[in-house]
């Protein structure tokens, strides 16, 4: 596809809660994929599937916000528009393929039609991130930034027995903090840099709003199949955060 479809900014979805230094990030919070892109060629069932975002994760993002407060940023388009977890020249920033599916809406994309993506989805979303830190960090309330993501249970035929994996990039104060605190208050089955890590790639949110204004940091990853319901993204909310507010007054402490 390499036509440059007219493609509106993707404008980013901010929610507040009662005031807290927890800003949550949601990057593949939706699935929307533009008529004018034609489901990039995908069948229903892939537009709806991981591949195309990551089900359950706004749910429990939002699930957070409403126990600990802060605010919520999260995307309104799928990430294989554009993800924006993935700066604009990363191959995952436009996959070709995913999870061993062709995309063949993004075959052969042109300098002009990755252009458009960008400028519709990635950069409202970055800046809506700029935005909302210089916000809270003008109002002397520096931020916590917490990303949601969700995986599946089986990659590539390989089931995974981790349940919460807690990411870092350089700064790994807050994900050991959480970490030790999800082990402690949860039954959750909860690692450090599982399923993936910073070596993957997964890192950018982090690395482009928080690690420069040496602000804690860490991604969030839930197994999918324990979020699969309304009711169950309010369970896991009620579970992390209590982990997530614990982790907050240990590095508190540890600074003072």
């Amino acid at each position: 596809m390499t036509a440059t479809p007219d493609l509106p900014p993707f404008e980013p979805l901010v929610e507040a809660g009662a005031p807290s230094p927890f800003l949550f990030v949601c990057e593949h919070a939706s699935n929307y994929i533009p008529p004018c892109l034609q489901g990039l060629g995908l069948p229903d069932e892939l537009q709806r599937a991981h591949i195309a975002w990551d089900p359950g994760a706004l749910g429990v993002a939002r699930g957070l916000l409403a126990r600990l407060g802060g605010r919520l940023v999260s995307a309104t388009v799928s990430r294989l528009v554009h993800d924006c977890n993935r700066p604009p020249d990363a191959p995952g920033a436009m996959v070709e393929t995913s999870e061993g599916h062709p995309v063949p809406g993004n075959l052969g994309l042109d300098a002009a039609a990755r252009a458009a993506r960008v400028r519709a989805a990635y950069l409202p979303f970055h800046a809506r991130v700029s935005e909302e830190i210089a916000l809270m960090l003008a109002g002397g309330l520096a931020p916590i930034m917490v990303t949601v993501h969700s995986f599946t249970p089986v990659w590539f035929g390989a089931p995974r027995t981790v349940e919460l994996g807690v990411i870092h990039d350089d700064d790994a104060r807050l994900a050991q903090a959480i970490l030790a605190e999800a082990r402690a208050r949860t039954g959750l089955a909860a690692a450090l840099n599982e399923p993936y890590s910073a070596a993957d790639g997964v890192t950018h949110m982090l690395r482009r709003h928080a690690l420069p204004h040496g602000l804690p940091n860490a991604m969030l990853e839930v197994r999918n199949d324990l979020i699969a319901t309304p009711a169950a993204e309010a369970a896991m909310a009620d579970q992390i955060a209590p982990a997530l507010d614990a982790a907050l007054a240990d590095l508190r402490a540890g600074a003072a």
